[in-house]
């Protein structure tokens, strides 16, 4: 497997831009509003694009040392991510066959009756997984499915985010420390630290989104965030 770059994702997240700025705040899931997005969604529904994006992903855990049974996206933002990633994923192993590999998917909303494994999931996750998330502000989401995961006996290696935006929730805590509270690893392809000064100065939103997003990160903000 090739090794992941951090450039390169940069720049494929710059190109298919999955990053942007509005001058009126917007409402974000996590219930916060911003200045500026992470969205995947163009990727996602692009056949070319989110195979080249499960490759990064894939490249990403083999760096991290994984070998996981499968990816499990974290519905619905990363659902298909998390089937096309298990399915690359098993079809390069040796041993691929029958039985060789699961194909875990989740529901977006919980059937009202059954087990663990029929409520929350079309596809029983079992074996060792990478659980999978699009952006992650919170964590709200990825936290619950980790949840959801633990009465099926499934092994969570990691979480892995495609893009953190750095932010602390309203305990204090970051989204890498909240999922280590419940014994595993948070790790992310692109954190909003890293890219956001360089997105912003290619993309030029002007001085005062920049100050409003600088005053974002001195509110909720792992650390202090410098655009202008």
């Amino acid at each position: 497997m090739p090794r992941f770059d951090k450039d390169s994702f940069h720049r494929f997240l710059v190109d298919n831009k999955v990053v942007g700025f509005f001058d009126q705040p917007v409402k974000l899931s996590s219930g916060r509003h911003s200045h500026w997005y992470a969205n995947w969604r163009t990727v996602t529904n692009d056949v070319c694009l989110i195979d080249q994006l499960a490759e990064f992903v894939i490249d990403f855990t083999v760096g991290l040392g994984l070998e996981p049974d499968a990816f499990y996206g974290v519905p619905e933002g990363a659902t298909k991510l998390g089937l096309i990633a298990t399915y690359k994923w098993a079809r390069a192993k040796s041993n691929f066959g029958p039985g060789s590999a699961p194909l875990p998917m989740g529901r977006g909303q919980a059937k009202e009756h059954g087990s663990p494994a029929d409520r929350f999931f079309i596809g029983e996750p079992r074996g060792k997984i990478v659980v999978v998330e699009d952006v992650t502000t919170t964590g709200s989401s990825l936290l619950a499915v980790l949840d959801q995961l633990k009465p099926v006996g499934a092994t969570v290696l990691a979480a892995v985010g495609l893009t953190n935006r750095m932010e602390r929730r309203d305990d204090g805590m970051s989204v890498e420390e909240a999922v280590k509270a419940k014994g595993i690893l948070y790790y992310a392809l692109s954190q909003a630290t890293d890219f956001l000064p360089r997105i912003y100065r290619a993309l030029s939103p002007g001085e005062k989104i920049g100050r409003a997003i600088e005053e974002e990160f001195r509110k909720y903000g792992v650390g202090p965030l410098k655009l202008i």
